[in-house]
């Protein structure tokens, strides 16, 4: 599951990035972008959790937002690379402002997230400028290798 960007990928090479949740959690829903703003989809991943764990900030930022929008807490940071990241449901630890690093809590899961199979699930969303894209192009844990060109 490897997000195609729109714009490019290599915007992100200088920026470290990693599981908001740990252990690597399983996606239990993943990020599909709808062909207009205005149509159904889901514009980020659901990421399998347990209800209080402590969640992450994915990359280094500052906080933008950490507060309720209709009825739901979430965290926002905008992450360096020109990116913001969503974390919800969140009780937030910090505050607007506080700048974080990769891994700093940012605050722990709620319980309910709506169509989520499990007791708990981060949803965890990627923007740029108003473009979703998919959080999980942020995670390179798995190394690069490249096989012979067979002729």
């Amino acid at each position: 599951m490897l997000a195609t960007f729109s714009t490019s990928p290599s915007a992100f090479a200088d920026s470290r990035f990693d599981w908001p949740l740990m252990p690597r959690p399983r996606v239990e829903r993943i990020f599909d972008n709808p062909a207009k703003n205005w149509l159904p989809g889901h514009r980020g991943v659901d990421l399998a959790g347990t209800v209080d764990q402590a969640v992450l900030s994915a990359g280094a930022g500052t906080v933008t937002f950490a507060g309720t929008v209709a009825g739901k807490p979430v965290v926002s940071v905008d992450d360096v690379g020109g990116v913001r990241t969503t974390y919800e449901p969140v009780t937030a630890v910090v505050a607007a402002g506080e700048r974080v690093g990769i891994g700093t809590m940012i605050g722990t899961l709620e319980p309910g997230h709506e169509r989520c199979a499990v007791a708990a699930c981060l949803h965890w969303g990627l923007r740029r400028a108003r473009e979703y894209l998919d959080p999980l192009g942020l995670i390179h844990d798995q190394p690069l290798r490249l096989k012979p060109l067979r002729r």
